[in-house]
C-alpha cells in the first residue's frame, strides 16, 4: 500500500494561508523533494485551482531561477481533484468521483512510491479517517495573527511521532511526524 503524505506550510500561531510564510529557494527545493516523492497528489478543488494559477505554465514562466524546479515538479505531477462542483479539469489531473474515503483508500492500494496531498478541508477529512500516513509541517517563524488553521474539526487527537526534523537557512523549520499506532 502506498503511503499518503501530508505537507503544509504554517505560522508558529497555526496560519497556514499560503501568503502567510516567507518562501525562499530552500522552502521550494523541499516542497519539489516532497512532491517528486509521489507518483501523484491528491487535491481539494481550492488547492488545485491555486495551484494551477500560480505554477501552469505559462503563469510560472515569469518567476525567479530558484522557483523553476518547483514548478516544473508540479506541473509534471499526476493529480486527483476532489470537487463536487467542478465539472472537469485537465493540468495532468482528474476528478475523483464517489465516495472520498473509499476513493483514497483506493489509490492508497495501488502499488507505487506514495501519494501526496495538502490544504485544509481535505487534510481535515483524511487525517479523521486515519488515511494521512506522514505529516510535514514547514514551521515559519511569523506569527499571522490570522488563519484559516491547521485540522479544525478533527473529532479526535491524533498522537504523532517526530521522525525527520529539517531546519533551513531562514529560520524555518520542517518537521516530519508519522502517526503513533
Amino acid at each position: 500500500m502506498r503511503p499518503l503524505r501530508f505537507s503544509t506550510n504554517v505560522t508558529l500561531d497555526g496560519c497556514i494561508d499560503h501568503r502567510a510564510g516567507n518562501p525562499d529557494a530552500q522552502t521550494h527545493a523541499h516542497a519539489a523533494q516532497q512532491i517528486a516523492r509521489a507518483d501523484a497528489l491528491v487535491l481539494g478543488r481550492v488547492v488545485y485551482r491555486m495551484m494551477e494559477e500560480a505554477w501552469r505554465p505559462p503563469a510560472s514562466e515569469g518567476r525567479p531561477d530558484w522557483m523553476q524546479p518547483f514548478a516544473r515538479t508540479i506541473d509534471a505531477a499526476k493529480k486527483y481533484v476532489v470537487s463536487s462542483t467542478l465539472p472537469s479539469v485537465d493540468w495532468n489531473a482528474e476528478l475523483l468521483a464517489g465516495d472520498l474515503r473509499t476513493e483514497v483508500e483506493r489509490l492508497k492500494a495501488i502499488p507505487g512510491k506514495g501519494l501526496y496531498t495538502a490544504g485544509a478541508t481535505l487534510a481535515t477529512a483524511l487525517a479523521g479517517w486515519g488515511l494521512i500516513d506522514e505529516y510535514t509541517f514547514v514551521v515559519h517563524p511569523r506569527i499571522a495573527g490570522h488563519g484559516p488553521r491547521l485540522f479544525e474539526g478533527v473529532a479526535e487527537p491524533l498522537d504523532l511521532e517526530l521522525v525527520d526534523r529539517l531546519a533551513f537557512d531562514s529560520g524555518v523549520v520542517a518537521e516530519t511526524y508519522v502517526p503513533r499506532h
